[in-house]
């Protein structure tokens, strides 16, 4: 199965989570601060990373930001608070997802389950390369450009617009977006989507013309159409 880097300070959890990812066929490897998890992520080069966010040395937010500058290997981070800023900071650096302490075990591994089943069907994937007008989304090195410029998006942004270019004006919700690139149905909260967008959004609009939107089909969802852009 997966090697998986579990990286807590508390050995509590650790020891859970540990216990949850043998029942699964996992392998897990525990660092028990942030320059530990660095370390043994450059060393051993693990499938998946559960990345608690308060720990000693680096913070999870750090170690995220060095996990993103040599990999697109799945992350989860784990907070003990539910704050929004924290849970948007861990997305825009990068994470694929995030769970709020006090956690299910059941349903981390659920999350788990879910972005390793998105990274196995990414390893099948040939030419994953998707192109609109001036638009150029490719998922094989996880850049996207605009005309000669290329935009700076989070991996989870990458994919949201490669799923919305790729069926160019067809209308996603809401669900079907956090059931496609989450991988999970009824863990999630639809306003990841929302965050999503408008940062997505907000990265796109230094960029013209483009020729194409990202249009809100209110009550329903979103979709990728083509425009006239005189900007």
């Amino acid at each position: 199965m997966a090697n998986i880097l579990i990286a807590d300070d508390n050995q509590q959890i650790a020891s859970v989570l540990q216990e949850y990812l043998k029942k699964e066929g996992h392998t897990p490897i525990v660092a028990r601060d942030g320059q530990e998890a660095v370390d043994l992520f450059r060393k051993l080069k693990p499938d998946a990373v559960l990345l608690d966010v308060m720990m000693p040395k680096k913070d999870g937010f750090a170690v995220c930001r060095e996990i993103r500058s040599q990999s697109t290997v799945p992350v989860i981070m784990i907070t003990a608070r539910g704050e929004d800023f924290e849970k948007i900071m861990g997305l825009d650096i990068g994470a694929d997802d995030y769970i709020v302490k006090p956690f299910s075990p059941g349903e981390l591994m659920a999350r788990l389950r879910a972005v390793l089943r998105r990274m196995d069907r990414g390893k099948t994937g040939a030419g994953q390369v998707i192109r609109l007008g001036n638009l150029t989304v490719d998922l094989d090195t996880y850049t996207v450009r605009v005309g000669e410029g290329e935009v700076p998006l989070t991996k989870k942004e990458t994919e949201l617009l490669y799923t919305l270019a790729g069926h160019a004006g067809k209308v996603f919700s809401r669900e079907t977006l956090l059931e496609t690139l989450w991988g999970y149905e009824y863990f999630g909260d639809s306003r990841t989507v929302d965050s999503h967008i408008k940062r997505l959004r907000a990265k796109l609009e230094a960029f013209h013309p483009r020729g194409w939107e990202i249009r809100t089909i209110w009550g329903v969802g979103y979709k990728l159409e083509t425009v006239n852009d005189e900007k």
